[in-house]
């Protein structure tokens, strides 16, 4: 038999399934609830389950009280790691596969859905799915809570998957959309009557023909439908949102979207949740709040009362400058390892080396703190907030104007947390430990390189549920294509660098470097790197150690003797000098200075870039304030007086590209002008082509492509098919597509 849905209209067979949208203003016409039979016959439905209930006073009238449907939501927790206590928590998982369709096209994608189910089946734990036409269906049995189970089907867990187009006239899909929208508003039903659900995922056809981007309605109600899937069942989305385009890639988006939910159903079925973190968006802290226009926050976060729990939450977890706009209350406490509160004694036992960051220790509390996940007991892997940024379609980091990396592409780790420096600008705020020699134990390059990539993928697998991630881009993501090893401390420092690179080659991962020109027979002895950096933090002996406050008493010699290395290595390597600008510190009178080091080094590339104040007690002690921090047009007088200098030299650099965002620009090497035009972008491929091969290159053997316009100086460097928005969200104009 069909249901007719409460707020159902019949379907219009006039309009191909593709994607146009114009919210109708006109309110639907609401049915008589009636049952029709295949033969035709209608027959009245009992609708007295959606009268108000009546209680009687003793004088036998009614007194009528609104029906309140409550839904079996317990508090959030963290979920479980895998292990024996979560696996098989999830008895048995029923997959249902919604769609809505007028001329089949969206239908037909529904059905090869489900026959993929059959063809590829996960295991008897998960049931053969169900088919639904949301034309057909009432939409009180499924999108009010879960469906009803029988007595011996207690132990079954729904899964929803949702496949619709977007439409550009009022059909049945407007009213679905108003029903979600109504439920979620009705204070006769609780917030999140669907909690009760596994997971949920949604994919949406559209049409770029008529509407190219998302702001002009692309895959509009898709959007919707994952946005109050989102709150009804307090964020289980259980992968992200996919869009396809019906004339173009929609096939093929699918199929990677389907390769996503089924990995993910796969865990479910494994673990028993969603992963670890919050439900549909790993660690919350991680992410930003799933908050709509009308500034509703999801339900778990209502449910305490006020919004003040949650702030300070924030505030205890993240004092990393990466999580912007996060304020810590308190600043973490500095681990200085090369000093001793008691004279050592004369005589000792010498002792096995210890671990460098001990997991009871509380540098290790500190960086785990801060969202790192420590690896072995020296090294760690974070996200970075442009890796979210890019997830999201909202901007790389510079390294992508520059080099052409896309940050949701890029894993940032670091084999070595100790640091030879303290600087005062440090982003980490001094948690990590220091020292001038490797006196820990020794983690294998193995190790590291297998516990970082875990670790990164695992991250990167806890933001599938944030709001806005897209799911192409997270899919590319599972595939590493790059890694900054300049996360923390001194990754040169490792005595097993050389290893660890060839382990990264040996996956055509590339591999940037960053040193801090403290360690020169380290430096003299590596071996192949895509891209190596020294951070050149002052001009002179008295900045360099008012700025970078080295430990070593030799600093500024092993300083200048990093710098000749690099210049003995500008034909088989790209070098960059990386100049970090503290207004007080290393900017006035210093342009001479700086263009002295530049014709010392010669480096194939120069990067300028404004300090970024991190607002800790240590950077306050050195007197470092927001003041010390320079606005991007104090930046860019600063480039055009360092090019100038460089030019009345005749050391032959331009600059060649920029990245406002990031508060950065780049002077590059004429040996990167070529034929008129700069190519500083890096071809990848052909680098692990004379790699393998084994001859001897240089840099200009694996320059890429031209740099793109939009990355030219004076063009702000932001990708324009990336959308730039506001730290609420909202659009910048002229910020991308």
């Amino acid at each position: 038999m069909q249901l007719r849905s409460r707020y159902a209209q019949k379907k219009v067979p006039t309009l191909l399934d593709t994607d146009a949208i114009s919210p109708s203003t006109e309110k639907p016409r609401i049915p008589t609830p009636e049952i029709e039979s295949l033969s035709g016959e209608r027959k009245t439905t009992d609708i007295s389950s959606l009268r108000p209930q009546q209680d009687f006073h003793d004088n036998g009238k009614a007194k009528r009280e609104p029906k309140r449907v409550v839904g079996s939501r317990s508090a959030r927790k963290t979920a479980a790691a895998p292990g024996p206590t979560s696996k098989g928590s999830v008895s048995v998982i029923q997959p249902v596969v919604f769609f809505s369709s007028l001329t089949g096209t969206t239908e037909s994608f529904a059905k090869s859905l489900v026959a993929s189910f059959k063809r590829q089946p996960l295991g008897p734990s998960v049931l053969e799915p169900q088919l639904h036409d949301l034309s057909y269906i009432e939409y009180d049995d499924y999108f009010l809570s879960t469906p009803k189970k029988a007595s011996t089907e207690s132990d079954i867990k729904y899964f929803y998957l949702i496949l619709v187009p977007s439409y550009n006239i009022d059909t049945v899909l407007n009213t679905f959309i108003l029903h979600l929208q109504d439920t979620h508003y009705d204070f006769r039903v609780d917030t999140a009557p669907m909690v009760g659900l596994l997971g949920y995922a949604v994919f949406g056809f559209g049409d770029k023909e008529g509407w190219p981007s998302e702001e002009e309605g692309f895959c509009a109600q898709a959007r919707e439908v994952d946005r109050w899937m989102a709150k009804l069942t307090d964020r289980k989305r259980a992968f992200p949102l996919g869009l396809g385009d019906v004339k173009s890639d929609a096939e093929k988006r699918l199929e990677g979207w389907w390769e996503g939910v089924r990995e993910t159903l796969q865990m479910m079925v494994e673990t028993g949740s969603l992963g670890e973190g919050v439900p549909g968006s790993g660690d919350a802290l991680e992410s930003d709040e799933d908050v709509d226009d009308e500034g509703i926050l999801p339900a778990t976060e209502r449910a305490d009362g006020s919004r003040k729990k949650r702030r300070r939450a924030d505030r205890e977890y993240s004092n990393d400058l990466e999580d912007i706009g996060v304020n810590s209350l308190e600043p973490p406490l500095a681990i200085d390892f090369t000093t001793s509160k008691s004279n050592a004694t004369v005589f000792q036992i010498p002792s096995a080396p210890k671990p460098m960051v001990p997991t009871t220790s509380p540098t290790y509390a500190a960086l785990t703190k801060q969202g790192y996940s420590i690896i072995g007991s020296h090294s760690g892997v974070k996200i970075c907030r442009w890796t979210k940024s890019a997830l999201r379609g909202r901007g790389s980091c510079y390294k992508h104007s520059f080099y052409g990396i896309a940050s949701h592409l890029c894993m940032e780790t670091t084999p070595s947390l100790s640091c030879s420096n303290k600087c005062v600008f440090c982003w980490r705020h001094g948690t990590n430990p220091v020292g001038t020699t490797w006196r820990w134990q020794v983690d294998p390059p193995d190790l590291i390189f297998h516990g970082a990539k875990e670790q990164h993928l695992k991250k990167i697998k806890m933001m599938r549920g944030v709001p806005g991630v897209r799911a192409e881009r997270f899919q590319e993501a599972q595939r590493i294509r790059h890694c900054a090893l300049s996360l923390v401390g001194e990754p040169i420092f490792y005595p097993h660098i050389n290893e660890l690179l060839a382990l990264l080659h040996a996956e055509r991962i590339s591999s940037f470097l960053v040193c801090n020109a403290q360690h020169p027979d380290q430096l003299a002895a590596l071996k192949h790197v895509t891209q190596l950096y020294v951070s050149i933090d002052a001009s002179n002996r008295d900045s360099l150690r008012a700025i970078d406050r080295p430990l070593h008493r030799d600093f500024w010699e092993r300083f200048l003797r990093c710098l000749d290395i690099l210049r003995a290595r500008r034909h088989t390597t790209r070098t960059v000098f990386r100049l970090t600008l503290v207004k007080g510190f290393n900017v006035d009178a210093e342009v001479a200075g700086y263009a002295d080091l530049v014709a010392r080094g010669l480096p194939c590339f120069v990067e300028i870039k404004g300090v970024t104040f991190c607002g800790t007690s240590t950077s306050k002690g050195a007197g470092l304030t927001m003041a010390n921090v320079p606005f991007y047009e104090e930046v860019c007088e600063f480039v055009l007086a360092l090019h100038a200098e460089l030019r009345r030299r005749g050391l032959g650099y331009g600059i060649a590209a920029e990245h406002k965002h990031s508060c950065c620009a780049l002077l590059a090497s004429e040996r990167f002008r070529i034929g008129g035009e700069w190519r500083t972008l890096i071809d990848y491929g052909r680098y692990f082509e004379l790699l393998e091969a084994g001859a001897e290159f240089g840099p200009e053997d694996y320059a890429g492509a031209k740099t793109p316009e939009w990355a030219l100086w004076g063009r702000g460097g932001f990708d324009p098919r990336d959308l730039r928005v506001d730290r609420k969200g909202r659009r910048i104009e002229g910020g991308g597509e």
